[in-house]
């Protein structure tokens, strides 16, 4: 296990998280952000398709399963995978703030294999705010949400304005999700870390 580096240690002067009123109440199934997200969408038949509910507080939990498309060694799951579970179940955490925020850093610990066929449970809360800076943390066990711990992760989010992803997202993609009839599904297609 590592020490968590100085870019993932909040300031000083950083503040508590405060979870905004319209956020989606303890329990409340988050569902996928972009149907084409790797991490949550139902349209990547071979992603995650990590679930993702809202906790107390500015906390979540996920799941998901490890299929035979994200093992790397023979029978065990990919740590680019593992990552990828624990980046989704932090990115969400920012429908609790209600702001669009990026990926800026993430550090992983893998502490054991996790074998295809495993069911990885995630915990993840934020821990600090700073300006445009949000400081999280995550666990995923095996086992049971009080299972032994396979992997974490520590990150700093980055606020940004949806512009972001228009800026830098391939015309396509952009187009089609800004054009979907339905305001909720269009609003959100930008709402979690790309």
């Amino acid at each position: 296990m590592t020490a968590t580096s100085a870019a993932l240690t909040p300031p000083a002067d950083a503040i508590p998280p405060v979870r905004h009123p319209e956020a989606p109440a303890p329990g409340e199934l988050l569902g996928a952000h972009y149907a084409y997200c790797f991490g949550c969408g139902g349209g990547q038949p071979h992603g995650l398709h990590l679930e993702a509910r809202a906790g107390e507080g500015v906390t979540v939990t996920a799941e998901f399963t490890v299929t035979a498309d994200h093992q790397g060694a023979p029978g065990l799951a990919h740590g680019g995978v593992l990552a990828t579970a624990l980046d989704e179940t932090l990115g969400s955490l920012n429908w609790l703030l209600r702001v669009i925020a990026v990926t800026g850093r993430l550090e992983t610990d893998f502490v054991r294999p996790v074998p295809v066929g495993t069911v990885l449970h995630l915990a993840a809360e934020v821990t600090a705010v700073h300006g445009r800076k949000i400081f999280s943390t995550a666990v995923g066990r095996i086992g049971g949400p009080e299972g032994p711990v396979a992997v974490r992760a520590d990150a700093l989010f980055v606020e940004v304005k949806v512009d972001h992803f228009i800026d830098n997202g391939r015309p396509e993609e952009i187009q089609a999700a800004m054009s979907d009839p339905d305001q909720v599904r269009r609003a959100r297609a930008f709402e979690v870390n790309p």
